[in-house]
């Protein structure tokens, strides 16, 4: 599967001939400012969370592409609300088969409010099964042992943790959350974009050795297969 990197928690997977496009935070990135939100492509948004370093780009590239955004169900409806055609608003543990396969709505640790300060519900991750291969994406949660439960249903091909700590898990809790799920391949984000979140490559890199976990941190606007 391609898995390009859009900066912070902001990525895109093509799956099963779908592109995927993950809490999209593009245009107030000073990190990300080589890439061009108008011209990315997305079949599907998932949203984690309403945090506006998730959401900022959500409405004007599910309005220009009609991409069907799936969010937690407080975070569908306030994007329904601004206008947004295609919401498929779930809830933690819900799932559905779509086009490109099935999504499931998982737990996570973290916070929720949506830009204008309105309710934004439970934060949640992704699993994602398809012919391709299945993955995970945590959002912005902490550790849990929860994430022991992914294992116990789905084999993983890899999984998407953040990796910057202060706001989420750091890069131990990263491995260790990796263990949990069953993967030894991390693609790591949320990280860098903010003075608190600053990540030590060399030393993240060292401590995946150390486990014999394979960590990649892919350059912004760069796509990698995994």
């Amino acid at each position: 599967m391609k898995f390009t990197y859009y900066g912070h928690a902001c990525f895109s997977v093509d799956v099963a001939g779908n592109t995927l496009l993950f809490d999209p935070f593009i245009t107030p990135n000073p990190l990300a400012s080589s890439i061009e939100a108008d011209k990315i492509p997305a079949d599907y948004i998932l949203v984690s969370h309403g945090h506006a370093d998730h959401v900022a780009d959500v409405v004007s590239i599910a309005q220009r592409t009609g991409a069907t955004v799936i969010a937690p169900f407080e975070v569908g409806d306030w994007f329904e609300k601004k206008g947004v055609k295609n919401v498929q608003a779930m809830n933690h543990g819900g799932a559905d088969e779509t086009k490109f396969g099935r999504v499931k709505l998982t737990a996570a640790i973290h916070s929720s409010s949506m830009p204008d300060g309105t309710y934004g519900g439970n934060p949640c991750g992704f699993v994602v099964e398809s012919t391709d291969g299945n993955f995970y994406y945590s959002g912005d949660s902490a550790l849990t042992l929860d994430m022991k439960l992914i294992q116990e249903q789905t084999q993983l091909r890899f999984a998407v943790l953040p990796v910057g700590d202060f706001f989420t898990m750091g890069v131990d809790d990263a491995l260790r959350a990796a263990e949990f799920v069953g993967t030894n391949k991390i693609v790591g984000v949320h990280y860098d974009t903010f003075p608190p979140i600053k990540l030590d490559r060399d030393a993240a890199l060292k401590a995946a050795r150390r486990v014999g976990t394979e960590l990649l941190l892919p350059k912004i606007g760069e796509s990698i297969e995994v």
